[in-house]
C-alpha cells in the first residue's frame, strides 16, 4: 500500500522513443509509402488514448547507413498511462503492419526527473 501511494505522488513523465528500420517492399507498398501510412496510423491515435499526451513520428530523410527510417516519439503522463498506450486495442490493432514492414525496431523508455 505504502508503494502504491509513494508511486501515486512521484508520477513522473515518460517520454517513449521508437526507432524502425523498414523492409524495401511490404504489403505491396515500398518502405517510403510504408513509412507514410505507419505515420498516419500512428498519429491518429493523438487524443484516443487516455495519458497519451503527444506523438509524433518522422520520416528520415538522411538515407544513411546508421539511420533509421521512421523514429516515433511520444509522451505520456506516467508509467500508468505508458500501459494503458501498449494494452490499447486502437494501439494493438497496428502491430502486425508495422511488424509486416519492418526489418529493425530500437525502443527507449525514460522518465523525467
Amino acid at each position: 500500500m505504502f508503494m502504491l501511494l509513494k508511486y501515486q505522488r512521484e508520477k513522473k513523465l515518460v517520454k517513449h522513443i521508437i526507432i524502425w528500420r523498414l523492409k524495401p517492399e511490404a504489403h505491396g507498398n515500398t518502405a517510403a509509402r510504408n513509412a507514410v501510412l505507419i505515420k498516419e496510423k500512428l498519429e491518429a491515435l493523438q487524443g484516443k488514448i487516455p495519458g497519451l499526451l503527444k506523438i509524433e513520428v518522422g520520416i528520415d530523410f538522411v538515407h544513411s547507413d546508421t539511420s533509421g527510417d521512421l523514429a516515433l516519439y511520444a509522451e505520456f503522463e506516467d508509467r500508468a498511462a505508458l500501459e494503458l498506450y501498449r494494452d490499447h486495442p486502437e494501439h494493438k490493432a497496428i502491430f502486425p503492419f508495422i511488424a509486416g514492414a519492418r526489418t529493425e525496431r530500437m525502443m527507449a523508455d525514460y522518465e523525467l526527473s
